[in-house]
């Protein structure tokens, strides 16, 4: 199970910005999948605490965007382990 550390995230999402998403998946070597949805995650955040948005965003939600993007993760390397496995039974 890989774990990338919050320094890591937030590096990977500002190369992203500057060269784009698919070039900073094929320059970190991470699952392309993994970073699009950090970007996601990253952009329900800025756009829930925008000063637009007329309720302010709890820490509770932060913490709960934060714990969602943690499952989802994980459930994409269960989903990678699983085909690993599934593709081993083939053979």
């Amino acid at each position: 199970m890989k774990r990338y550390s919050k320094e890591f995230k937030e590096q990977a999402l500002k190369l992203s910005d500057e060269i784009g998403l698919k070039k900073a998946v094929e320059q970190l070597g991470i699952n392309y999948g993994t970073l699009a949805e950090w970007r996601k995650t990253r952009k329900r955040i800025l756009s829930a605490t925008s000063t637009t948005k007329t309720t302010p965003i709890t820490e509770r939600e932060i913490q709960l965007l934060k714990e969602n993007q943690e499952l989802k993760d994980a459930n994409e390397i269960l989903k990678d382990a699983l085909g690993f496995f599934a593709k081993d039974r083939k053979k």
